[in-house]
């Protein structure tokens, strides 16, 4: 996946479990949408999932060997794709399927070791360590501490919605800057942004 060609905003959502990243989306997805931005999200799962329900015709149908099968309504669809032999998935397959949507931002959560920017949720007592110091890809860390970053890395309230609220809309004007590189290679454009 080469980023410098993904006109798309995309953002790493990086965060042990226990932080609270799925919560802390589930609050600031519907503000990022009354504020006018389409959001995408791409979720790594770390297990064996399923989004089909077993006796339905579309998972009987999966299982007869159809791939992908695409169930749709007039509300939503689902696209199911076996992919036998992949111990991950790969996401520039997956940003694919979603870049043809048309999203003003497309958070990525799970996906930690890509090279992407990413915005690291971090709470001390979750008890792990923090990633800023070991991927250039960290351009935020949203804290509830006061834990020492690296000098190139924003810090945010984890508790002040408004202020990650504000952080997330100005993410799409960045990205241009933001897609060059990890932070070393930045020459120290990612620091406070203009708002």
């Amino acid at each position: 996946m080469e980023l410098k060609q993904i006109s798309t905003p995309l953002l790493g959502i990086a965060a042990w479990s226990g932080t609270g990243k799925t919560t802390l989306l589930e609050a600031l997805l519907p503000a990022l949408r009354a504020r006018g931005l389409s959001v995408a999200v791409i979720k790594h799962a770390h297990h064996d999932f399923d989004v089909d329900v077993p006796g339905k015709d579309s998972h009987r149908l999966r299982q007869a060997g159809a791939t992908p099968m695409l169930v749709a309504s007039g509300r939503r669809f689902a696209l199911m794709m076996e992919t036998p032999g992949r111990d991950e998935p790969d996401l520039a397959m997956l940003l694919e399927q979603v870049r043809p949507l048309c999203p003003d931002l497309i958070l990525i959560e799970g996906f930690k070791q890509s090279p992407i920017p990413k915005l690291e949720l971090y709470r001390e007592a979750v008890g792990k360590s923090l990633r800023a110091f070991d991927d250039g890809w960290v351009r935020a860390v949203a804290t509830t501490g006061d834990v020492a970053l690296p000098e190139d890395v924003e810090r945010l309230d984890l508790d002040d919605h408004q202020q990650l609220l504000n952080w997330l809309m100005a993410w799409p004007a960045r990205w241009d800057v933001m897609r060059q590189g990890p932070r070393d290679s930045l020459n120290g454009h990612c620091g406070a942004h203009d708002e």
